[in-house]
């Protein structure tokens, strides 16, 4: 599926965005980026966050996109980070089931039969069906991170490639 297929209305929105993209460099390398809580809350440029932790939820301040809270659901060095992007009125409880959330899943997986071959990063991002009753918010929120996740996943080649 495309990022827009112009078949789809706005009730159709789907619930799961997933990209891949080859980096060269190591998966502890890739692993360090991607661990971070909201690393990829950026504009196509890597920048550094204050994160506070309390507990598995991570407060993110981004100087430009502002505050966002973060549950990270599961870090597993040096192949997977799950995070549960929360938001609305609800930010910041990680037990709150009114919480709209999206969960942000990475996977580092070898991409040839070496080492030196590279790995693949991919991230799965899903739970936009839940995210809002509005039809139209889903649909927006789809897209616009249909084309984050092109961008941000260049960041972290750029950032990850560049520590080799």
């Amino acid at each position: 599926m495309t990022d827009h297929d112009p078949r789809l209305t706005t009730d159709d929105v789907p619930d799961e965005i997933e990209r891949s993209i080859h980096i060269d460099a190591t998966a502890e390398t890739v692993f360090a980026i991607v661990c971070e809580p909201g690393w990829y809350i950026n504009d196509g440029e890597y920048r550094e966050h204050e994160v506070t932790t309390d507990g598995a939820v991570s407060t993110v301040v981004d100087p430009v996109h502002g505050t966002f809270s973060i549950v990270t659901e599961a870090l597993e060095p040096p192949h997977r980070a799950v995070f549960r992007w929360l938001s609305g009125a609800s930010a910041g409880a990680a037990d709150d089931a009114d919480a709209s959330s999206t969960v942000v899943e990475f996977t580092i997986r070898p991409d040839g039969p070496t080492a030196a071959d590279g790995v693949q990063l991919t991230v799965r991002e899903h739970g936009f069906s839940t995210i809002s009753a509005d039809a139209a918010v889903r649909r927006t929120t789809f897209e616009e991170n249909s084309r984050g996740w092109i961008e941000e996943l260049e960041v972290a080649r750029t950032v990850a490639e560049a520590a080799r």
